[in-house]
């Protein structure tokens, strides 16, 4: 989400809700806010980081790479280079800006199993994968490799959630837990070498970015529709004209595993 702000609020209210109805939304490219919504970066730079990494692997996993976006920046692949998507839209946006480079896009299902070979990959990435299975994620490592994600945090965003839902129950808030990510990697054998959560600041400066993100991250308001919520999005563009942009909290946690060279081993 970008900084260049243009002012959309001297635009009327069903102006820009259709507009933001009904741009397309596949990919996982946000550059249409740009100007309409501002979101903090987390300090790791996980797209930097995880290009150092790729620099230097042999065989390198992406999963859910959404529409390829972040991967096919990287400047320098591996000789081997994979990337699984579930979504349809969201395989062929990978396969047309990954096949160019090189990468091979597997249309996967985004559940176990993951259809490669035990230690096939000394790498294995993915930014805000939907699930992490731990399990999988270990089995296609090689020993001594690494999965490097950059992953929601907990409550992200749960403003915006919550002037739609309401209050959510603890077990929601608290899902998506750093600390359970380090339980369950290490359940499946994997050393966490790096954990980092940061809370960051969001804000929505008009009710077109608030309709396209709900329609862009569609787990954050299931269903959402502009006709089922209309009433509570015209009272959002009211106060955001009246009182300023709404303001809300991503969160965002890193977590680095090694598979160790030997069971039982570390180094």
């Amino acid at each position: 989400m970008g900084r260049n702000i243009r002012n959309h609020n001297n635009r009327p209210f069903e102006e820009l809700i259709d507009e933001a109805a009904s741009v397309s939304v596949d990919g996982w490219d946000f550059s249409w806010l740009d100007g309409r919504a501002t979101e903090e970066r987390p300090s790791w730079g996980y797209a930097r980081s995880m290009a150092g990494r790729m620099a230097k692997a042999t065989a390198a996993l992406d999963i859910q790479t959404g529409g390829g976006e972040v991967l096919a920046a990287v400047p320098q692949l591996p000789p081997l280079a994979v990337a699984t998507e579930g979504w349809p839209p969201n395989v062929a946006r990978a396969t047309g800006l990954l096949h160019p480079r090189g990468v091979a896009v597997v249309a996967d299902e985004d559940k176990p199993p993951l259809p490669f070979a035990d230690g096939a990959f000394d790498l294995v990435v993915s930014r805000h994968p939907v699930t992490t299975w731990w399990s999988e994620i270990a089995r296609v490592l090689s020993p001594g490799g690494t999965y490097f994600s950059q992953q929601v945090g907990p409550a992200s965003v749960f403003e915006l959630v919550e002037y739609f839902l309401g209050p959510q129950p603890p077990e929601v808030r608290g899902g998506r837990d750093p600390g359970k990510a380090r339980k369950e990697a290490e359940s499946a054998g994997l050393e966490v070498v790096d954990l980092r959560l940061e809370k960051l600041r969001t804000e929505f400066l008009d009710i077109g970015a608030v309709v396209y993100f709900l329609r862009k991250v569609i787990w954050m308001v299931p269903g959402f529709t502009v006709e089922e919520y209309r009433d509570r999005l015209k009272a959002l563009d009211e106060q955001i004209r009246t009182e300023g942009p709404f303001v809300a909290h991503t969160t965002r946690f890193l977590i680095e595993a090694r598979k160790p060279l030997r069971p039982g081993r570390t180094s």
